[in-house]
């Protein structure tokens, strides 16, 4: 392929400001489908969970024909929590695209995502998306944009930036808001003028760096990365530069091309292609691949820190092995063995004290997506509360720092001032616009641990929060994380809904009627502090006497149905949430068993 016809270019953006939605329409418009063939909707979220929440969790590569152009397409994670993706990918492309949206402007991970490809010195197009909002504004998105590259202080070239404005729902795109134009061609012919061909030279030594990890059910894990200088063929021998700097001799068996958002096999890869590559069963990201007689490592890509932590560990229940397929501790290090070699991102190490294993990442989404898809595998196993991870310099104890951005109704505002008052929460800015505030804080990660809920709770479902890590600051002092104590159940039974008819007066339940439940399982919360012990399985005591004072009908509040994330945030320390295949439930620790 001609090096100077290729184009690599990253999608970055906001969660859900359309990257997923854009790319579908470049590849449906460049002709690479057939005209009856059955497309999806956002054809780049392949896994079942991108589909479900809407967000992009792993990044993706595809590409289409524009002319006699090849643009590989990279899509990112918009989400903070999967940063370490973005770092990694950006590293095989030669622009990017950033979307903003033309109604709410650059939000907190377009900060976030903008400051890795400035960190890249890469160009960018700017793409102001859904401009047929009714409440778009695109002259103000575009000041928007241009304060943030020179708040990120980008460089004077990068801050002539070019804009197209675009509706990728609708499918067109323009140049100027005052022109007519019914497809996305304007976008590829940004991309092919503004976005340079790949550096690199096809008669250097080999260099190809793994930036993402893949895999196929017939042959195993696939290395994708760009070939960074010289050609990859199949079956030629390479070397393999490993991360600890050992050096080792490997064949490549084969090399796939995207082309869509499929993988296409070809007989070698040339300098500037992104391919995906197999024959090395332990690839990991990072090694680089490079010429035997000439071996020439790229350097590794620097990872931002994790976060918070949270412990795996076994399950000991007394339902421990009824409804997962692995549940030993082997079973779980043998999974997250295979994902930290996809996840550079993720820290593992065992515990010292007790069975499992500290699992750090880069923030809640991020931990609880890695055991939605554990237990969606069929394992079971138990967390605990997320912790974070405090750092010490110079004898002060530090703690990370949050940027946190709320968008909520003006009625709503002072509810919200209050509570992050008492989670240590500092004002940096409070703007008030047609009756919304944007608040603007900097607070402790610990302080965000379950304020979600909280949030939706207090604005009715109308606020809109995101964060984005800030910095590491001192030690903000302890902080209340729940108030209310729990119902804890007092002995293995099935609950019964005139005993929950009786308990709900005293709490708020968590399930129903029906269930089988275990000595020292939490079905609810207290009214008050403390915790309570109960019997769910009391049964009303029958005689043949009838009275119409006591023997109305048991009518049961809803239960509060916890999600996966409800129940990592809601926890204490003393508490531990039971993840399997087919349930989900919280518990207390047992006595004298494993702490946090």
């Amino acid at each position: 392929m001609d090096q100077d016809k290729i184009r690599n270019v990253a999608i970055i953006a906001h969660v859900d400001h359309g990257k997923t939605t854009l790319v579908d329409q470049l590849f449906r418009q460049s002709g690479m489908f057939r005209s009856n063939q059955q497309v999806s909707e956002r054809l780049m979220d392949s896994m079942d969970l991108e589909r479900e929440r809407g967000i992009t969790i792993a990044s993706k590569n595809g590409s289409y024909r524009y002319k006699d152009y090849w643009i590989n397409i990279i899509d990112t994670p918009g989400h903070a929590d999967f940063g370490g993706q973005v770092e990694r990918v950006l590293r095989m492309a030669d622009g990017c695209l950033l979307l903003v949206d033309a109604q709410e402007g650059p939000m907190p991970q377009t900060y976030f995502v903008l400051k890795k490809a400035l960190a890249n010195s890469l160009p960018i197009i700017v793409i102001i998306n859904k401009i047929d909002k009714p409440a778009a504004r695109c002259d103000w998105t575009v000041d928007q944009v241009f304060d943030l590259f020179v708040k990120l202080n980008a460089p004077d070239e990068l801050l002539e930036f070019p804009v197209v404005y675009a509706s990728a729902k609708q499918g067109y795109a323009l140049r100027s808001l005052d022109e007519q134009n019914n497809n996305m061609e304007p976008i590829s012919e940004m991309i092919v003028t503004a976005i340079p061909a790949p550096k690199g030279r096809s008669d250097a030594p080999l260099q190809m760096q793994i930036n993402t990890i893949d895999y196929s059910p017939y042959l195993g894990r696939l290395g994708i990365g760009k070939v960074v200088n010289g050609t990859l063929k199949i079956n030629k021998d390479i070397a393999v530069a490993r991360r600890d700097g050992s050096i080792s001799p490997i064949r490549i068996s084969k090399i796939f091309r995207f082309e869509s958002n499929e993988k296409i096999a070809v007989p070698e890869a040339t300098t500037g292609e992104i391919v995906a590559v197999a024959g090395m069963d332990d690839v990991t990201v990072g090694v680089t691949f490079t010429d035997p007689m000439n071996p020439q490592p790229l350097p590794l890509i620097e990872i931002d820190p994790p976060t918070l932590s949270m412990n795996f560990v076994p399950n000991d229940s007394p339902f421990a092995g009824r409804e997962g397929k692995f549940v030993t501790s082997r079973h779980i290090e043998e999974r997250l063995s295979r994902e930290i070699l996809a996840d550079v991102a993720l820290h593992v190490e065992p515990l010292s004290e007790g069975v499992g294993y500290k699992v750090s990442g880069r923030g809640e989404l991020h931990l609880s997506i890695l055991i939605e898809k554990m237990r969606r595998e069929g394992y079971e196993f138990q967390v605990t509360r997320p912790q974070v991870i405090m750092k010490e310099e110079n004898g002060v104890q530090l703690e990370p720092y949050e940027e946190l951005t709320i968008d909520v109704d003006e009625q709503y505002q002072g509810v919200v001032i209050e509570k992050l008052g008492k989670l240590k929460g500092q004002m940096l800015e409070m703007r008030n616009e047609n009756n919304m505030a944007k608040l603007i804080y900097k607070i402790p990660t610990r302080g965000l641990l379950g304020f979600r809920s909280q949030f939706m709770t207090d604005t009715k479902g109308m606020g809109i929060m995101n964060y984005v890590f800030a910095e590491y600051g001192p030690y903000a002092g302890d902080i209340t994380h729940r108030v209310n104590g729990v119902l804890i159940v007092k002995e293995t039974c099935t609950t019964v809904a005139y005993a929950l008819f009786n308990l709900q007066e005293r709490g708020r339940l968590f399930l129903g009627p029906g269930v089988d439940v275990y000595a020292g399982q939490i079905i609810g919360e207290n009214t008050r502090p403390v915790d309570m012990v109960v019997n769910p399985a009391k049964g009303k005591k029958l005689t043949n006497m009838r009275a119409s004072g006591s023997d109305e009908a048991v009518i049961l509040t809803p239960p509060k149905l916890m999600s996966l994330e409800d129940c990592i945030a809601y926890i204490n320390d003393d508490e531990l949430v039971e993840v399997t295949p087919s349930s989900i439930r919280l518990r207390k620790h047992k006595s004298g068993g494993l702490k946090p």
